[in-house]
């Protein structure tokens, strides 16, 4: 490492994103507040009853929301006004809510007619602003579920219920932790806000920087490197930044161009980064925040959530590593010259202090130490982090440095021994050492516009956790899972294939224009509870509702993350989404295995490993899994050392299918298959060498 870490360039496009005019300053402000505020909460610098958390959660979601919508859009003056009268409504319901917490409590499942009017108020401005902030998909489907509480008794059997009056349903969606309220706003207003704002800073602090020097130069010089280059940046940030589009359209200004130019189609190129983004999903530790809301509904500890999620993850990035390598070997792409390419050991060397605030939230995480705090600790580390490179640069150059970094290092691992006021401590005295240097002060500007970068992000996944609180509200007042759950389970039980296809088509179906956090939550409500019942363990069917919610993002015809690569690619969104669901074959293969074999995601069960043995059967699924998206791959590109014909492709697609099913003899038939295919292409390149 270098003496002193130099800290990040300041960058304007934030706050030019608000806007310079008086307005967009105003804007600008409101979201620093917004995040000082989930900050001052998440460390119990300030402490407040959950229920009102959550409740000023969604208030500044909305004071936020409509405004910075209509300001972005440039919207003629009575949008403009309605749009802060809806602002200012979610605002009143949120001080309605502390103001009256005590009384609430003290009468609630009794509401008065005061609080039903506050109640369709806060449906209202949430429904809005999830329309305003994301189209209409997600409202009109809450809107579905919503209907179904005030007229569902009037369907006929089995899909009616007992019937609910205007003001219970009211008065359960809008109070308490049933509806808006519920486990996917709390988690919203700790976790979610506090990993977006932990990734935003690690992004300002060049994290993007680092990993791509990284993987260019791990892989930049071989075969299909652009590729892979691309595949290994992009799920490194996904494990910080949690977004799949969000990654998509800041990594992919590099690497999509890149591939292009090393050769790649416009198409391929769009579909490796579309992939690689939305995989980031799905790679500890973060994954993109739906660890911890599974973690809370299934009442597990986040660990659990991570075992289960690491051999897939890995599984599924290697799949994308191997579709590049192929297509790479197919039109003959070579890597770039070493020369070219940065040194991967020097960018670790001169910026291994950006991995530290990531490998002690990875520490603190495997340790037993809650998200919340972990996350604290890990945003307070990265801006310590940044201003620390800050200051250091007042003193002369040498020991006085090291001794710096030494002592600041010291004081930083006191939390553990001290608890995070150490941290909070240090963190002020550095703030007052940059405000009182013309550099440290370029510096906290820096860090003020993540703040407010941090708010924006979070905004459409904060609302939509409020709104889908609606749907969840739904499940729980009426019951109306049981009776989803009891269609697939009927059909389960003549086949639990059948079920898996059923609830893979209901994620996909769901998952178009809906954030995959909403998507997470719908499905495993609904269809995560009967494949319970089939069988299947708790979090492998959660799992399985999560992969395919995250495929939902690849898939035509909405396919977000191939339109957000789309101009950046200057090719058809269409055209990449076809592409992205080639290179994603892992994402569909790997749910079903481990529904079948459970062992795959490091879960006790299924009949393999009764036979065989806990870890043999975890090496077996691993190895058959690894098989058959060698197949697939091969099948897709068409391509394995040499162009493969089309009798050759169909044979692998066949191996592959019959390893995917755990039917009697289908891994000996898949085995066989196998077996022949690797003789036929081998025998074709000797015959070609002839």
């Amino acid at each position: 490492m270098s003496d002193t870490l130099t800290p990040p360039e300041p960058q304007e496009g934030h706050e030019v994103a608000f806007g310079d005019d008086a307005m967009g300053r105003f804007l600008f402000w409101i979201a620093v507040a917004f995040s000082i505020f989930q900050i001052v909460t998440a460390a119990h610098i300030v402490d407040m009853a959950s229920q009102i958390t959550r409740a000023v959660h969604v208030g500044f979601l909305t004071l936020l929301a409509f405004p910075l919508v209509a300001y972005g859009r440039n919207l003629s003056v009575p949008f403009k006004t309605l749009a802060w009268a809806f602002a200012l409504a979610g605002v009143g319901v949120a001080l309605y809510q502390w103001w009256e917490y005590q009384p609430l409590i003290m009468r609630a499942g009794r509401p008065l007619t005061q609080d039903i009017v506050v109640g369709v108020v806060a449906l209202v401005v949430v429904f809005a602003a999830a329309w305003t902030m994301m189209g209409f998909a997600l409202p009109l489907i809450a809107g579905m579920f919503l209907a179904y509480c005030l007229f569902g008794e009037y369907l006929p059997s089995p899909l009616n219920h007992r019937g609910y009056s205007f003001s219970q349903v009211i008065d359960h969606m809008a109070f308490g932790t049933e509806g808006i309220y519920g486990i996917p706003t709390y988690v919203s207003s700790t976790y979610i806000f506090l990993f977006i704002l932990f990734g935003s800073f690690l992004e300002r602090a060049g994290m993007i920087r680092l990993f791509t020097d990284v993987a260019m130069g791990l892989f930049g010089h071989r075969q299909g490197g652009a590729a892979k280059v691309a595949v290994v940046s992009s799920g490194l940030m996904g494990t910080i930044s949690g977004s799949g589009v969000a990654n998509v359209v800041t990594t992919g200004q590099f690497t999509i161009p890149l591939m292009k130019k090393f050769g790649y189609r416009a198409a391929f190129a769009g579909g490796v980064e579309s992939t690689a983004s939305m995989g980031g999903q799905i790679m500890p530790p973060v994954m993109g925040a739906v660890a911890f809301i599974m973690a809370e509904t299934l009442d597990v500890p986040y660990v659990e959530v991570v075992k289960a999620a690491l051999i897939p993850a890995i599984l599924y990035f290697a799949s994308a590593f191997w579709m590049v390598h192929l297509e790479a070997g197919r039109y003959g792409l070579r890597g770039l010259n070493r020369d070219e390419l940065p040194s991967a050991r020097k960018a670790i060397r001169e910026n291994w202090m950006l991995l530290v605030p990531l490998g002690v939230l990875v520490y603190l995480l495997f340790g037993g130490y809650t998200p919340l705090f972990a996350g604290t600790i890990g945003l307070g580390l990265t801006v310590l982090l940044i201003l620390g490179g800050s200051a250091v640069l007042n003193l002369p150059a040498g020991a006085m440095r090291v001794i710096f970094w030494l002592c600041l290092g010291l004081v930083a691992a006191g939390f553990l021994q001290f608890g995070i006021n150490v941290l909070i401590a240090a963190l002020v005295a550095l703030i007052v050492w940059c405000a009182a240097t013309r550099g440290g002060r370029e510096t906290l500007r820096l860090c003020r516009d993540s703040l407010a970068e941090g708010a924006k992000t979070a905004l459409p996944v904060g609302v939509a956790c409020a709104l889908v609180g609606i749907i969840i509200g739904t499940m729980t007042l009426t019951g109306a899972a049981n009776t989803f759950g009891q269609f697939i389970v009927a059909v389960g039980q003549n086949s639990l294939l059948l079920s898996l296809i059923l609830t893979m088509f209901t994620c996909i179906l769901l998952g178009m224009g809906i954030p995959t956090i909403p998507n997470y939550i719908i499905t495993s409500s609904i269809a995560g509870p009967a494949l319970l019942a089939l069988g299947v363990p708790l979090i492998v069917s959660h799992m399985f509702v999560f992969y395919f919610g995250i495929l939902a993002d690849l898939t035509p015809p909405v396919a977000l993350a191939c339109f957000a690569a789309a101009p950046i690619a200057k090719e058809s969104g269409l055209k990449i989404s076809i592409e992205a669901i080639k290179v994603a074959a892992a994402g569909f293969v790997i749910p079903f295995m481990a529904v079948y074999t459970p062992a795959l995601m490091l879960q006790a069960g299924g009949p393999l490993a009764d036979e065989i043995g806990y870890w043999p059967a975890v090496a077996y699924i691993v190895f058959k899994t690894v098989l058959c998206i060698g197949m697939w791959g091969a099948a897709v590109i068409g391509w394995l050392g040499r162009p493969l014909g089309w009798p050759l492709r169909i044979l692998a697609v066949v191996a592959a299918a019959t390893l995917i099913a755990a039917l009697p003899l289908t891994d000996e038939i898949g085995f066989a298959l196998v077996a022949v295919f690797v003789g036929a292409v081998l025998l074709q390149r000797r015959r070609a060498l002839a």
